[in-house]
């Protein structure tokens, strides 16, 4: 399933995997809300609880979408985090992989001082 993340002037399309917690994220859609940033790390509270599951990761890769069972968090990486090293991109811990970033992640660095992120189906 295609979702469009925007934070202020930035739309950036991504996709959604056929998990369970990544259907129940599209079913939890829109979802607007305000963020924090934890590195190149944004994250933010959604209406979702689930536990890790296989797709679960403590390291993740550029543009990977993310959900946090352990603060029913939304997570969009696009670069290392305080946890990093070694070039590796660290959640706090683990994460199940929920999605991808549809084009160029790094976008994200831009819009880190805005308040707002809207989640919403395409």
């Amino acid at each position: 399933m295609k979702i469009r993340i925007t934070v202020g002037k930035l739309s950036m399309e991504a996709e959604l995997n056929d998990t369970s917690t990544a259907r129940k994220i599209a079913e939890a859609l829109p979802i607007t809300t305000s963020f924090n940033t934890w590195g190149d790390e944004i994250y933010f509270s959604i209406p979702v609880n689930a536990a890790l599951d296989d797709c679960a990761r403590e390291v993740v890769q550029m543009g990977d979408l993310g959900y946090w069972p352990s603060g029913a968090a939304f997570c969009i990486f696009f670069g290392p985090t305080p946890m990093s090293s070694g070039g590796k991109i660290v959640p706090a811990s683990a994460v199940n992989i929920v999605g991808k970033v549809l084009g160029d992640a790094t976008m994200f660095k831009q819009v880190m001082h805005e308040r707002e992120v809207t989640l919403e189906s395409c």
